[in-house]
């Protein structure tokens, strides 16, 4: 029987990437939101509501890339990280490791996007 590791996700940059690429789309789809309702309804509060909303999807998109990305990593303390060969398994743990720090930075920014639904009080 074969031994049981995490997916080998090392054929494709996309898994590493896919976190920052959430936290563009939620950049994005705050302002389309705001603008909208601020400027076409007059109306701050569906605005706050929308960007709460956008919000939380896109954390909990990014907390699961980033747990799918430290499973991929197989992170295990005392571990010595010498790769000094380009195998499957190092690239694999070196893109689990640069897509779980990237969604540490994504949800970061997500959060940050969402700053300004608790300082504006009005769309004026």
């Amino acid at each position: 029987m074969k031994d049981q590791k995490p997916p080998y996700r090392h054929r494709s940059l996309w898994h590493m990437v896919l976190a920052p690429t959430v936290w563009a789309f939620h950049f994005v789809f705050c302002y389309a939101v705001m603008s909208v309702a601020c400027i076409k309804l007059g109306a701050p509060d569906i605005a706050r509501l929308g960007v709460a909303a956008l919000t939380v999807i896109a954390l909990g998109i990014i907390g699961f890339l980033g747990w799918r990305a430290w499973v991929q990593w197989d992170f295990r303390p005392g571990d010595n990280y010498k790769h000094d060969r380009p195998t499957e398994a190092q690239r694999r743990e070196f893109l689990g490791h640069g897509g779980f720090l990237l969604s540490i930075v994504s949800a970061v920014g997500v959060i940050f996007d969402a700053l300004p639904i608790f300082i504006i009080e009005s769309c004026i």
